[in-house]
């Protein structure tokens, strides 16, 4: 199977996250960043809150709790995370996206 991001995304700067499993690279605005996530294991994400997020499921499948509400997204999804609203979620493996945070500080280039 070919890989889900092309040479040129994989040569963005990656993030540093603290994902067990997680790839994610960065592309920087002056107000928001675009990362393109990528899992190699199954992650659950604790519940947080930060400003709005938008994402697109390229491969795979995750559940996501946006205020306390589960719902299941496949390949071809998108949600929608309103700025400071609670969730949480359940990544499974060989999950990708692009998700486009309001935030220009959301996540740090690792060093």
């Amino acid at each position: 199977m070919m890989d889900v991001f092309p040479n040129f995304i994989k040569k963005l700067p990656k993030v540093s996250i603290k994902l067990e499993g997680c790839e994610a690279y960065l592309l920087q605005s002056e107000k928001q960043q675009i990362l393109f996530f990528k899992f190699n294991k199954d992650v659950e994400l604790p519940e947080h809150n930060h400003e709005s997020q938008w994402e697109i499921v390229l491969e795979g499948e995750v559940n996501v709790w946006i205020d306390g509400k589960k719902k299941k997204y496949t390949k071809g999804d998108r949600f929608y995370i309103p700025s400071k609203t609670p969730h949480k979620a359940k990544i499974y493996k060989g999950y990708s996206s692009i998700a486009i945070f309001n935030q220009k500080d959301r996540y740090k280039r690792k060093k």
